[in-house]
């Protein structure tokens, strides 16, 4: 059974909804992250970071599972990859076009509550739930926030996708670490510029 990210019943306020979608979004960027960051991912660990962001087990990928996963986070990339909020839609749209299905309600069965999907159906290959799920998360960010649901870490050794949710200063990295990082070698090579004569 694979959710788009409601692991518990929601209550009827509009906060579950929203911590349901910011957590399906979480997820994206912990796989887009964990499966671009090599060609060949470990299935196993595809398969921990989904129970680590509420898929129940047991999960059980195939290195075709995972290979179809990648692709689809190859393609979710391009949305964190956008500065503007045209072009993070455009990518949506095109990926909503081209890659997932009509919207439909599914209860599993009557396992879950019943929650909205754009795959094929419940047993649609990993690949294609992972890019309808995410693709709808990220859809309902951007329309919640109207910009960017996320971004590319600018440190020039990371790489690292991350969500932009919540109010605050525009980010640049995907950590603290990273930024840290970064002031400190920017810090160092002004220093160095400074003492060489």
């Amino acid at each position: 059974m694979r959710y788009i990210g409601v692991v518990s019943p929601p209550s009827n306020d509009d906060r579950s909804t929203r911590l349901s979608v910011r957590d399906t979004a979480r997820r994206t960027a912990a796989l887009v992250n964990a499966l671009t960051a090599e060609p060949s991912p470990d299935p196993r660990a595809i398969a921990g970071i989904l129970l680590d962001h509420g898929e129940p087990g047991p999960v059980e990928l195939t290195a075709g599972d995972v290979a179809g996963m990648r692709t689809a986070a190859l393609r979710l990339r391009e949305v964190f990859a956008a500065t503007h909020v045209d072009e993070a839609a455009e990518v949506l749209n095109r990926l909503l076009r081209e890659s997932t299905g009509p919207l439909r309600l599914s209860s599993h069965g009557g396992r879950s509550p019943w929650h909205p999907h754009l795959d094929s159906d419940d047993e649609a290959p990993w690949g294609e739930w992972f890019l309808a799920s995410s693709c709808m998360a990220l859809t309902v960010l951007i329309w919640d926030g109207q910009r960017p649901p996320g971004g590319l870490c600018s440190s020039p050794s990371c790489g690292d996708v991350f969500l932009t949710v919540g109010g605050g200063p525009e980010r640049r990295y995907c950590s603290r670490r990273c930024a840290t990082r970064e002031r400190v070698a920017a810090h160092r090579r002004a220093k160095a510029g400074r003492q060489s004569p």
